[in-house]
């Protein structure tokens, strides 16, 4: 009589498995990796071979983790868990590449993503380290934020910084802190439109091309501050 109800209390003790989104744009890798995590117990809700398709598919699916491939033809996985991530805080983004670049690895941590793996990884080390960063793990070794500011030029009277509004200064100032679009928008109480004109702006007085290049700048040289009112 007791049997059915000591069955209940065990399948609600059963983990859900953790839920993975892979993007590669070679098949071979993407199969690969799906018959790999899938026989280690982990759902697959989405593969890709496109970095614009996987930006549009990964926040309504809302995996555990994203595998991202490094380098795609229409884009990059950086640039995908930064866009992901400003309509997603929460997603995890692992960034999986065969290029040990120096630049990329920056890119990635100030993406937001929670490890940067070289494709060299044995199979049960890459299962593990999606555990961890399924667990909320961080997977970046000690003395990464350091190496991230390495030959980035001291600009620490830079007038560049003059030609920024009070706003475009707090925005800059929080993009150094790893901050997406929306969050910058929630901490401000502005559209989150009205953030990406700000950034778009900045980027431009500054004369960078990329969000990284900025976050990067205002790293080493300190978050500029917006005069008090």
């Amino acid at each position: 009589m007791t049997t059915p109800a000591t069955d209940a209390r065990t399948e609600t003790l059963s983990p859900a498995p953790v839920r993975v989104f892979i993007l590669d744009d070679h098949e071979l890798v993407r199969e690969g990796l799906r018959d790999l995590l899938e026989h280690e117990g982990f759902e697959i809700v989405g593969v890709s071979g496109s970095a614009v398709e996987a930006t549009r598919r990964i926040p309504a699916l809302k995996p555990d983790v994203v595998v991202l491939d490094g380098r795609l033809p229409d884009g990059t996985g950086i640039e995908v868990c930064r866009d992901v991530r400003s309509v997603d805080p929460g997603l995890k983004c692992l960034i999986l590449t065969s290029y040990d670049d120096e630049h990329a690895l920056r890119g990635a941590v100030l993406a937001g993503a929670s490890g940067y793996l070289l494709k060299r990884i044995g199979n049960n080390e890459l299962v593990e380290e999606i555990r961890r960063t399924a667990d909320g793990e961080k997977l970046f070794a000690p003395g990464v934020a350091e190496r991230m500011l390495e030959g980035i030029p001291e600009a620490p009277t830079d007038p560049r910084l003059e030609a920024l509004t009070p706003q475009e200064k707090k925005v800059l100032s929080l993009i150094a802190r790893g901050l997406t679009n929306r969050q910058i928008g929630e901490e401000m109480f502005l559209a989150e439109k009205t953030v990406k004109n700000y950034v778009s702006s900045l980027l431009a007085k500054l004369g960078f091309e990329r969000r990284t290049q900025a976050a990067i700048y205002a790293t080493r040289t300190g978050p500029p501050q917006p005069p008090a009112d």
